[in-house]
């Protein structure tokens, strides 16, 4: 099933994908709620994030082909940081260019959706707790996260999450192509079998540090590939049997 989060007019609301038409859901996606049979194009709508986490969660170095291609071991635990709600892009929206940076680079993730409150999970048990799965880009000003040594700062400027365009439940998360496009031209690609840290157990692994709420993501990592971007760039995230994450950079 793929769910999305639009706005008509004033109103916000989750809805049921299904081809190019929304069944309006009322109440809240990861609790109560109930499929309508109001019905509305999706041309009608504003598509928006389609969950709004309270917290990021990312994943550092987690495909063997980008571990290859930085010449780097594999890690022995999932590197973990953060980017705030605050970075929250909606498909089709637009990226910002910080003033202090010139060097800004794009970073096509698989991000995992968390259905219901996750404290302390065991692996054999993290599927329980995921809701479903979406696209996101990573965006990150390389230069700032390079000059510091650590990364939030380079992470977590507003407008450096794009998610998006939906939240799908029932594909294979070890099985997706993901692919990244700017302006058209092929930058990375890969499949998601490529993960060093699969999905059970990154859960397990950040559960046991922090309680994930309903809502919450965490993006996996970036495949080889990674690269720069610049102002009046389009840059398209594409994970099979998910969709497309369109999303335009302008200058701040």
């Amino acid at each position: 099933m793929k769910y999305v989060r639009f706005q008509q007019g004033e109103t916000i609301s989750y809805g049921l994908l299904e081809g190019n038409t929304i069944k309006v859901i009322e109440g809240d996606l990861f609790s109560v709620h109930t499929i309508t049979d109001h019905k509305l194009s999706i041309d009608s709508v504003q598509l928006l994030a389609p969950c709004q986490p309270s917290k990021a969660v990312c994943i550092g170095l987690n495909y063997h082909d980008h571990a290859t291609e930085m010449k780097l071991e594999l890690p022995k635990n999932p590197l973990i940081f953060m980017k705030p709600s605050s970075c929250l892009t909606n498909p089709s929206g637009i990226i910002e260019y910080p003033s202090i940076s010139s060097n800004l680079h794009y970073e096509a993730e698989m991000a995992i959706v968390i259905g219901k409150t996750a404290r302390k999970i065991p692996a054999e048990k993290a599927n329980d707790y995921v809701f479903g799965y979406t696209c996101a880009n990573d965006v990150t000003a390389r230069d700032i996260q390079m000059a510091d040594g650590q990364w939030t700062r380079g992470k977590s400027f507003d407008t450096f999450l794009p998610l998006g365009p939906c939240i799908v439940t029932d594909v294979d998360p070890h099985n997706l192509d993901i692919k990244l496009y700017l302006n058209n031209e092929l930058k990375q690609s890969s499949n998601t079998c490529q993960l060093i840290f699969k999905v059970p157990e990154l859960i397990a692994f950040v559960s046991q540090v922090m309680t994930l709420n309903p809502g919450d993501v965490i993006i996996t990592g970036t495949p080889s590939g990674v690269g720069p971007m610049n102002v009046g760039d389009t840059v398209t995230v594409e994970l099979s049997g998910i969709g497309k994450l369109v999303n335009t950079i302008v200058a701040e």
